[in-house]
């Protein structure tokens, strides 16, 4: 069940919105327990984490199907009035044509927003293919008429397969293929970041709390307009309730 179509449209007016100045921080919950904490914590959008569901469903991440993530997207959407951004992965195709194509089941979902990655298995798609492959996912959200943002991803860093200087060329790339805001996981150094914002500005820039010494508020000065946590909520949730069994079976009580 989904909301209704003029709380959809809502939505992603005002996720539009709060790309256009400032900076704001993404919740990943990955079920709907974790989606109103998150509304009662005061967040003003969510994303979805491909990692932590898989790992709800006992599984690694990139092993969940398309049409679990299709179902996974339209309960979160219809759980919240909050935007919700897709982390839809790769497409869930290699072929561009077969990208806009679950772009398209992806919108009718609810989102507000939706990731495509260049990443292909352990390596990523030459910046050609990846390129093209944003392009058909901008069209396809452009053929919808939904005011939907759409998020070129590189995961180079993530992988460890490449470098500042690549990653950076490929999100420009992005940017000019119709990317309405770029993402590079893995990205720590603030120089580095600096440097990612000035060379796709205007163009809005994601970046990964993925370091303990990463502070919103020096990411927000760097020009960072969006943070998001990815699979770290998640990680600290499975950590917890493994140190908490562990001490159970192991020593008979709570730690």
């Amino acid at each position: 069940m989904t909301t209704p179509a003029k709380d959809i449209r809502a939505a992603r007016d005002a996720f539009r919105r709060l790309h256009e100045s400032g900076c704001f921080v993404l919740a990943n919950p990955w079920d709907i327990g974790g989606v109103r904490r998150a509304e009662k914590l005061g967040y003003r959008a969510i994303a979805s984490t491909s990692a932590g569901f898989a790992w709800s469903l006992g599984r690694e991440d990139n092993q969940v199907s398309r049409d679990e993530a299709l179902a996974h997207l339209a309960m979160l959407c219809g759980a919240t009035s909050l935007p919700v951004n897709a982390d839809f992965e790769d497409g869930f195709a290699a072929e561009p044509a077969a990208v806009a194509a679950n772009v398209r089941l992806c919108i009718d979902t609810g989102v507000a927003g939706l990731s495509i990655e260049d990443r292909k298995g352990v390596d990523l798609y030459p910046i050609g293919a990846a390129t093209e492959r944003i392009r058909a996912a901008r069209e396809a959200i452009d053929h919808s008429g939904e005011n939907v943002i759409l998020v070129g991803r590189s995961e180079g860093l993530l992988l460890g397969n490449t470098t500042i200087d690549t990653t950076v060329e490929r999100l420009i790339a992005y940017a000019a293929a119709g990317a309405d805001c770029v993402y590079a996981p893995g990205l720590r150094s603030l120089a580095d970041i600096r440097a990612l914002v000035a060379a796709v500005a205007p163009t809005p820039v994601n970046v990964l709390l993925i370091d303990p010494a990463m502070k919103v508020p020096e990411l927000a000065a760097a020009g960072v307009r969006r943070v998001s946590v990815g699979g770290g909520f998640a990680k600290a949730a499975w950590a917890a309730y493994e140190r908490v069994a562990r001490s159970v079976i192991e020593d008979g009580c709570w730690p």
